[in-house]
């Protein structure tokens, strides 16, 4: 008996540190290079832009120099899209961009079959990733703890944020995502 007993004291310890080591591998996410937190940041703009966030507009960035393509509808969009991709870092900015009147009937199409701007099926599981992406770029909320839940293209914001502007900014993030019906306001304001 007391030998079953050893095993399992040996095994308690082996146990806690691979929990240990897998907690500390899923919070301390690997540093973004560069390249990528420019990227983030021009998508960011792109995404939350109300002149081109409809539009598929993808970046890529190489050694700070960024390439925008994709269609857009009209020349203003072109250029608003150029213009968000001038962050900090930028060196030098391509522009692919294609100018297609017919692209905001594509859009129209792709939004009644339920489609996000990518092509794919917009589930509530999709709506609470985009959500929760769009509120890890905005500085209005950092310090904020908010919880989104997404049943039926409904979004239920809980949880605090740290003044009214924050929250005012988290229930238009949801609102303005793809595919969202109506958001519930459940925050609070933490002093």
């Amino acid at each position: 008996m007391s030998g079953a007993r050893t095993k399992f004291l040996v095994l308690v310890p082996a146990f806690a540190m691979l929990a240990t080591l897998s907690l500390s591998a899923t919070v301390m996410p690997a540093q973004k290079s560069a390249d990528e937190q420019m990227k983030d940041r021009i998508e960011f703009g792109l995404e939350t832009s109300p002149v081109v966030k409809k539009y598929d507009i993808k970046v890529k960035v190489v050694s700070g120099e960024v390439i925008l393509s994709g269609d857009v509808a009209t020349v203003a969009q072109k250029t608003e899209a150029v213009r968000l991709a001038k962050v900090a870092g930028a060196t030098k900015i391509q522009d692919a961009i294609v100018v297609d009147p017919s692209e905001d009937t594509t859009v129209a199409d792709r939004m009644k079959g339920g489609l996000n701007k990518a092509g794919d099926k917009i589930t509530d599981a999709w709506i609470t990733t985009k959500v929760n992406w769009f509120f890890l770029g905005e500085d209005l909320l950092k310090g904020s703890h908010i919880n989104v839940d997404t049943k039926d293209n409904v979004v239920t914001l809980k949880g605090t944020v740290t003044s009214t502007a924050g929250r005012a900014r988290a229930v238009a993030l949801a609102t303005d995502t793809e595919g969202v019906k109506r958001v519930i306001d459940e925050l609070t304001i933490s002093r």
